[in-house]
C-alpha cells in the first residue's frame, strides 16, 4: 500500500525555479525553455505561460492520484508485455516519489487550465519521465530512454486519466479524512447526549417557547444528523470507486490492451487498499461526472446539517447574561479589540463559514457536471478542486468544532431551569385535563398579567394548586 500524505489542498509553497538557468524541451509545437532545476517539460511550461489565472494550484491529493495511476499503469503494461521491465521500474520509482509528495515543487499548474486536465496529466508524464531518465543515467529532457507519452502515458489518455485521478483522490479523502472527522464529531455529540439525558429544558419552535425536552434529546438530534451525514458520504463511494482508465480518448479504449482496464484497476486497488474497479461504461465515465455531482450533493447536505448544529450551539450559548445562556461554551480567545472580557462563539462561526463555502462549491460542481458535452466533460479540474476543498474543510472543521467547542461545552443548569420554569408553554400539559381553550386562556392571562401559570389558573377558577402541581410536571412532558 502506498499511503503517505492525505492533504486535499494545494501543495505547500514551492521553491521558485531558477529562471536564469534553463534547458530546451520540445513538444509537437516546437521548442521552449524550461527551468533547468525542474523536471517538467514543454507542455507544462506552455500551460504555465498560457494560464496565468488565480493561484489555486492542483490539489496535492490529485498529484498523489496521478502518481498512483502512473505507478499502476507501468506495472500493468509491463505485465501485459507492452513495457520493458527496466523502464517500468524507473517509472514506478519516479511515480512513487510523486505519490509521497517528494516532487511537489515540480507540479506548478493551476486549476484554471484545460477542462480535461490534459496539462496536469502531461505535467505528471513529463516529471515522471525526466525523473526516470535521471534514475537510468540519461539526459533530462531527451525523452530517452523514457518518453512521457509513449511510456509513462502508455495505454492512457488525459481523458481517462484525469477522471480516474478525480475518483481516486475524492474516494481516498472521503474515506480517510471526511468520514473520520465526522465520526469524531458524532461520538462527542453522543457523549454529551448521554450525559445530559436527565436535564429538562424548554424547547423552542419558530424561535418561540415550546414544550420541554431534555438537553440530551436535543443533542441526540444532532447525533442523528451527523450519523446520516456519514452514511450519505459512504453511499457515494461505490460510484467513486469506478475508474475510467481503459476508455482512453472517447471511451472506446483505442490504443489500450483489452485487459488493461480491469488489471490497472486491480493494481490501483492494491496500491490504495480501496476497492477500485473498472467502470462498467467508459463512455459515461468520460462524458459525465455524475458520481462527483452525487458526492457534491452529499457534501452539501452534510454542510446543511453542520450549519444547523453550529448555529444552534452558538445561540444556546449566547449571552452570557443577555442571551439564552443555556450552554457555557469554552472561552478559547479574546473576542473583541474594544470590549474587554468579551468572548465569542468562534468555533461555530468558523464551522458555519465552512458550510457556506461548501454549499457554494456544490453549486459550481452542479453547473460543471451538467455541462459535459458529447463525449467529454471539460470542467474536470474545477469539479475536483471544489469537491476536494469541501472534503478537507468539512473534515477539518468537524474536528476543530469537536475539540475546541463541543468537548468543553457544559450546561448552565440554573439558567436552563429558570427559563424552563418561566415558560408559558408548560400549559400544554393541561390540555387533556381542562381542554385546549381553557389552557389557552390561562396562558394568555399569565402573559398579560406577567403572572405564573398557576396564578392565572387560580384566578380564572379553572384548577386548584394541587391539580396544577400534579398535572404540570416538566419531566413528564419529555416522553409520550
Amino acid at each position: 500500500m502506498l499511503v503517505s500524505r492525505y492533504s486535499c489542498g494545494k501543495p505547500g509553497a514551492p521553491e521558485e525555479p531558477d529562471v536564469t538557468n534553463t534547458r530546451t524541451e520540445s513538444d509537437t509545437m516546437g521548442t521552449i525553455e524550461v527551468p533547468a532545476d525542474r523536471y517538467w517539460g514543454a507542455q507544462t511550461q506552455r500551460s504555465l505561460q498560457n494560464f496565468r489565472i488565480g493561484g489555486e494550484r492542483m490539489p496535492r491529493s490529485i498529484l498523489r492520484a496521478l502518481g498512483v495511476i502512473k505507478h499502476a499503469s507501468a506495472t500493468t503494461n509491463q505485465d501485459l508485455g507492452k513495457l520493458d521491465g527496466n523502464l517500468a521500474d524507473a517509472i514506478r520509482s519516479a511515480a512513487g516519489q510523486v505519490i509521497e509528495g517528494e516532487l511537489d515543487d515540480h507540479f506548478p499548474l493551476v486549476v484554471w487550465q484545460t477542462g480535461s486536465g490534459t496539462q496536469s496529466n502531461m505535467n505528471a508524464n513529463e516529471v515522471i519521465a525526466n525523473r526516470a531518465i535521471e534514475l537510468l543515467g540519461g539526459e533530462i529532457g531527451s525523452k530517452s530512454p523514457v518518453h512521457p507519452n509513449d511510456h509513462v502515458n502508455m495505454s492512457q489518455s488525459s481523458n481517462d486519466v484525469f477522471p480516474s485521478a478525480m475518483a481516486i483522490a475524492t474516494a481516498e479523502q472521503t474515506v480517510r479524512h471526511l468520514i473520520p472527522g465526522l465520526r469524531h464529531l458524532r461520538d462527542a455529540l453522543q457523549e454529551k447526549a448521554d450525559a445530559w439525558s436527565d436535564i429538562v429544558k424548554i424547547g423552542r419552535t419558530h424561535f418561540m417557547d415550546a414544550v420541554p425536552l431534555t438537553l440530551g434529546q436535543e443533542f441526540s438530534g444532532y447525533v442523528q444528523q451527523v450519523s446520516y451525514g456519514i452514511e450519505r458520504a459512504e453511499r457515494t463511494l461505490p460510484r467513486l470507486y469506478e475508474l475510467a482508465l481503459g476508455g482512453t480518448a472517447v471511451g472506446t479504449g483505442i490504443n489500450s490492451h483489452p485487459d488493461y482496464a480491469d488489471r490497472v484497476a486491480a493494481e490501483i486497488a492494491q496500491l490504495t487498499e480501496l476497492p477500485f474497479v473498472s467502470a462498467p461504461n467508459k463512455f459515461e465515465a468520460l462524458a459525465a461526472h455524475d458520481a462527483q455531482v452525487e458526492l457534491a450533493g452529499a457534501l452539501n447536505t452534510i454542510a446543511v446539517s453542520l450549519m444547523k448544529i453550529g448555529n444552534d450551539v452558538r445561540m444556546l450559548g449566547s449571552g452570557p447574561r443577555a442571551g439564552l445562556g443555556e450552554l457555557q461554551l469554552p472561552a478559547n480567545e479574546p473576542g473583541s479589540s474594544i470590549m474587554p472580557g468579551k468572548v465569542n462563539p468562534t468555533q461555530s462561526e468558523a464551522l458555519t463559514m465552512v458550510c457556506a463555502q461548501v454549499m457554494g462549491n456544490a453549486v459550481s460542481v452542479s453547473v460543471a457536471g451538467s455541462t459535459g458535452h458529447f463525449e467529454l466533460n471539460v470542467f474536470k479540474p474545477v469539479i475536483a478542486f471544489n469537491n476536494l476543498q469541501s472534503i478537507q474543510l468539512l473534515g477539518d472543521a468537524a474536528v476543530s468544532f469537536t475539540d475546541n467547542c463541543i468537548a468543553g461545552t457544559e450546561p448552565n443548569l440554573q439558567r436552563i431551569d429558570e427559563l424552563m420554569r418561566s415558560s408559558l408553554m408548560l400549559v400544554t400539559a393541561l390540555n387533556q385535563h381542562i381542554g385546549y381553550d381553557n389552557a389557552a386562556a390561562i396562558a394568555k392571562k399569565a402573559h398579560a398579567d406577567n403572572s405564573t401559570l398557576l396564578e392565572a389558573g387560580l384566578a380564572l377558577g379553572l384548577l386548584t394548586e394541587e391539580q396544577f402541581n400534579e398535572w404540570v410536571r416538566p419531566e413528564d412532558m419529555t416522553r409520550p
